[in-house]
């Protein structure tokens, strides 16, 4: 845990000197916001990519902005269990100790419905199980930093907007590319909440918070519904998302900070969930979310909880 230092945003306190952070989609978005709010404050940053030339002019970037960032690139797809695996070895190979893990990478409401290498539905195996698979593979790390790591798993908006389909997870019967979404986020949401209540049951050493960038400008949007519709179509409907983002939304350097706080302010507390303060979270300063009703209940979250152990065969 961090120092009872007064936290914000702007200055490079607490110290994160000899901390190892990993931020899953670091090299871009709100992921090399969070790594560079990381970076500035002295932490080592592990930044897994699926493209090493990306992750190569994402190092570039991060040195500019923030010279002296020790940082280094792994390879990972959240979109295939044994490429999680082989990261999550790799990672072992590199450090004793995980203090902080951003599961921040995703997917966001692909036109057509898609799998992942594993044959799940793309958007709930990439946001979801793959991030479920990643933390827990790097359990031994995170309860080997000192006072415990700390795990923030992004969620959205979105994630108020729907329900856990237990008998069409994989959105086999019926695909929506928006509902696929919501569903995926609220899973992230119900998994972070899940683990601070198994941690502060079984006594895990490992802290557990949710938050979400309320609507924010990134690259997420270029990968989503418009991405699989032809060139020029496709393309007006990225600009249009983006400029509508950009208007009556934020940065993605203000989007990260409801992740930087709930990674690093002493008020940030296990099992809670962070955002944008402002009119219905879309933008503003950093402080508490409000939990939708259907991540409050424990019971769902337990499933999905039991559902995640045996889809992806590791286990807690």
């Amino acid at each position: 845990m961090i120092g009872k230092h007064e936290w914000s945003v702007t200055n490079r306190q607490p110290s994160l000197k000899g901390r190892v952070a990993l931020i899953t989609g670091g090299n871009s978005g709100l992921g090399f916001e969070v790594a560079c709010g990381l970076a500035t404050r002295g932490a080592r940053l592990l930044l897994p990519v699926r493209s090493m030339e990306r992750g190569e002019a994402a190092l570039t970037a991060l040195r500019a902005r923030c010279p002296g960032a020790e940082a280094e690139l792994l390879t990972l797809n959240l979109a295939s269990l044994d490429s999680i695996a082989a990261c999550a070895a790799e990672v072992a190979n590199r450090t004793g100790t995980l203090d902080f893990l951003v599961n921040n990478a995703g997917v966001m409401a692909l036109a057509r419905r898609q799998e992942t290498a594993d044959g799940f539905e793309m958007q709930f195996g990439t946001n979801h199980l793959g991030h479920f698979a990643l933390t827990t593979r790097l359990r031994a790390l995170l309860e080997a930093a000192s006072g415990g790591g700390t795990v923030v798993t992004v969620a959205s908006l979105a994630a108020c907007k729907n329900t856990i389909q237990f008998d069409d997870l994989q959105s086999r019967h019926r695909y929506s590319p928006f509902g696929a979404y919501q569903q995926s986020k609220l899973a992230n949401l119900l998994f972070a909440r899940e683990l601070a209540r198994r941690a502060g049951e079984n006594g895990w050493k490992i802290h557990s918070r949710a938050a979400h960038p309320g609507w924010s400008s990134t690259s997420i949007i270029a990968n989503g519904p418009a991405s699989s519709l032809p060139d020029a179509v496709g393309k007006a409907e990225r600009v249009l998302g983006t400029a509508i983002l950009r208007v009556m939304g934020q940065s993605a350097a203000r989007g990260a900070e409801p992740l930087l706080y709930a990674a690093l302010s002493p008020a940030a507390r296990d099992g809670d969930y962070y955002g944008p303060q402002g009119t219905g979270e879309r933008r503003g300063p950093p402080g508490p979310a409000k939990v939708p009703p259907a991540a409050q209940k424990v019971s769902t979250a337990a499933r999905l909880w039991d559902v995640s152990e045996r889809l992806t065969g590791v286990a807690w």
